[in-house]
């Protein structure tokens, strides 16, 4: 018996109508995300400058200031927003593998991404070396899942849609890199990208695009850069910055790795795991030493020091990458609020600029772009994201090629010194913390 008219109709209307819902919900959760982050951004550039404000007084004000600002930001997180500490990327991967409501809200909500947001302003603004962009995708996921109570999606769209596709759109907003943001859900948030997904993923990206295009203009991080390397002796700068990189970001995520599962050894360690505000202050004071050291160069999120060194205008010292380096992974130890993005790629233009002093064969800001790349791929260990990320951020397709061969070849370097990914592993510790037994296998 077929089903009368009125009846067919009045079910695809209804169809219609929790389709456009749900449509609405992915679209008005990526302005949301757009605006977070166009207002996260200028946040963050302000209190860098109140903070270096802060260092005309005197190099050695960071010394009281930065032990006593993560001290009192680690109390607040661990007090009212546990879940925020560290990048985001690790919490928000690991949101994607479960199934608990109860268990995502722990990472996932409003109040978590506004601690977030607070928290790291607040680490800029004491000068902790950590960056914007990793926490702008556990924002942007938040956002995107806590909007969710407004239509009816299935657990797929839940899980992969709206965690997905609030990342994707974080990253994007966060570097103005809209193909990145794509990328970078596929290689790195998620193993696999179903179909059904994709599209309403892609969707946030480019309306996430769109607003912060609106609210801040074209622009680049680190400007336009016109450089090429011709295909010449010149190509084995591309090589041996992929082969530094890798080595030098393989240790990276090997140490911080080692310290946040297994944590320290001795007096230090017990500290670390019974006084963790105390632990803070201490790594609050190791930070000023190192900023002390190094003139100041390494407090907040790099990008100024690493546009001087791509542009050419910044003479820094040597040992500007080793330092930026300590600094980045005693502000992650310390379990204050803060991503690593924008700290890997100051390091890695400190370590390209000490390779253009030796590779005299190849232009210099050539260098210091592949070393970019090739630091913050051994990194993350998600190589096609690293070379598009530097790829927009510096407005050069001309370096595609050389890009792409110093990422993979760090990735492949990298996982020889560190054969788990960085976030993965610490989604994993996340997930193992948690004790949730309904995990999405």
């Amino acid at each position: 018996m077929r089903t009368p008219l009125r009846i067919r109709l009045t079910r695809q209307v209804r169809l219609s109508a929790h389709v456009w819902q749900r449509r609405m919900v992915f679209w008005g959760g990526a302005v949301a995300v757009g605006l977070a982050a166009v207002l996260f951004s200028i946040g963050s550039e302000y209190a860098n400058h109140l903070f270096h404000l802060l260092l005309r007084y005197s190099p050695y004000l960071p010394l009281l200031v930065t032990p006593l600002g993560l001290a009192l930001i680690v109390f607040i997180t661990r007090r009212f927003f546990p879940g925020s500490q560290g990048s985001g990327i690790p919490q928000s991967i690991a949101a994607i593998a479960l199934s608990n409501h109860d268990d995502r809200k722990k990472v996932l909500s409003l109040r978590i991404a506004f601690g977030k947001i607070i928290l790291t302003l607040s680490a800029l603004l004491v000068g902790a070396s950590v960056g914007r962009e990793g926490p702008t995708v556990q924002i942007g996921s938040a956002i995107m899942y806590s909007l969710s109570r407004f239509a009816t999606f299935s657990r797929l769209e839940v899980e992969r849609g709206l965690i997905l596709a609030g990342g994707a759109a974080g990253i994007a907003a966060a570097f103005n890199t809209p193909l990145a943001g794509i990328v970078f859900a596929i290689e790195e948030m998620s193993r696999s990208f179903e179909e059904r997904t994709s599209g309403n993923t892609m969707t946030a990206v480019v309306i996430a695009g769109v607003v912060s295009l609106a609210c801040m203009g074209n622009y680049s991080y680190f400007g336009h850069t016109s450089i090429s390397l011709p295909l010449n002796l010149s190509w084995l700068a591309a090589i041996i910055c992929g082969i530094a990189g890798g080595i030098a970001g393989g240790v990276f995520s090997l140490m911080l790795i080692s310290v946040t599962t297994k944590g320290l050894t001795g007096r230090v360690g017990h500290i670390m795991k019974n006084s963790p505000v105390l632990f803070a202050g201490i790594c609050g004071l190791l930070l000023a030493l190192i900023g002390v050291a190094s003139g100041g160069l390494t407090y907040g999120t790099g990008y100024i020091e690493a546009r001087g060194i791509i542009e050419g205008t910044n003479n820094l010292p040597h040992s500007y990458g080793i330092l930026k380096m300590l600094a980045t992974l005693v502000s992650y130890l310390s379990g204050i609020p803060g991503g690593i993005f924008a700290p890997s790629l100051a390091i890695g233009a400190g370590i390209g600029d000490n390779l253009a002093g030796i590779l005299t064969f190849a232009p210099v800001s050539a260098v210091v772009i592949l070393g970019m790349v090739a630091y913050f791929s051994g990194v993350v260990q998600a190589p096609i994201t690293a070379f598009v990320i530097v790829m927009e951020m510096t407005d050069n397709h001309t370096m595609i090629l050389p890009l792409m061969a110093a990422s993979f070849i760090a990735y492949a370097v990298s996982r020889r010194i560190c054969p788990k990914p960085l976030y993965k592993t610490m989604a994993e510790g996340f997930l193992s913390r948690i004790g949730s037994s309904d995990v999405i296998r």
